[in-house]
């Protein structure tokens, strides 16, 4: 994997850095079938050998781009991941959510989501990636409704994965009406649903 290559100096970070940022915006523009080694490299004036120094394949650069963008989408997130375990806590990372959408006006959907959309479906093992991002961030929250469980704030019947995969899709859902309609509110309508689906194990 790309990360097994993560380099020992600041400039060789930096340059790692750059020719990731390239395959992520070209990712984006043109799609995976469109992104070649050749286009990153005229992007970021980084020779073959340095491109292979630090991936070693396009598909490797690919899964890398993958793992960068669910870091920043967690990172962005931040320390709210930590405290999904009381309603306060669920309440203030949805709060969060949204209010990123209006300061984003409402662009840009979700970054993993999006590339799920353009490698999914032919590409299993960015599918892969993908999923494990996800699952990455799904865990947050499918371990502090276990936590919530063992305190008894979560009925002994209530399902924490089975909950916390519904509020991805609502997560997703809602995210991905944000960008198309590009109105915020619809994130808020599905995060108000899911909270609703989350009060049901309520004890």
């Amino acid at each position: 994997m790309g990360n097994t290559h993560v380099p020992a100096t600041a400039k060789g970070r930096a340059t790692r850095e750059r020719i990731l940022q390239a395959a992520a915006e070209l990712l984006a523009e043109k799609g995976a079938a469109g992104m070649s080694l050749d286009d990153v490299r005229a992007r970021t004036g980084a020779s073959r050998s340095q491109l292979y120094h630090y991936f070693d394949d396009r598909d490797d650069l690919v899964r890398a781009v993958i793992d960068v963008t669910t870091d920043a989408v967690l990172g962005r997130q931040g320390e709210l991941l930590d405290h999904l375990d009381s309603w306060a806590g669920i309440d203030r990372w949805f709060d969060f959510m949204v209010q990123h959408q209006i300061e984003q006006q409402a662009r840009g959907g979700c970054p993993i989501g999006s590339l799920a959309g353009q490698l999914a479906e032919n590409d299993s093992a960015a599918r892969a990636a993908i999923g494990a991002g996800l699952d990455r961030w799904e865990a947050h929250l499918r371990d502090g409704l276990i936590r919530m469980k063992t305190r008894g704030k979560l009925r002994s019947d209530a399902d924490p994965a089975a909950l916390a995969t519904a509020t991805m899709a609502s997560i997703q859902g809602g995210l991905l009406l944000t960008q198309v309609r590009r109105d915020p509110h619809q994130l808020r309508i599905a995060l108000n649903a899911a909270r609703n689906n989350l009060r049901l194990g309520a004890t």
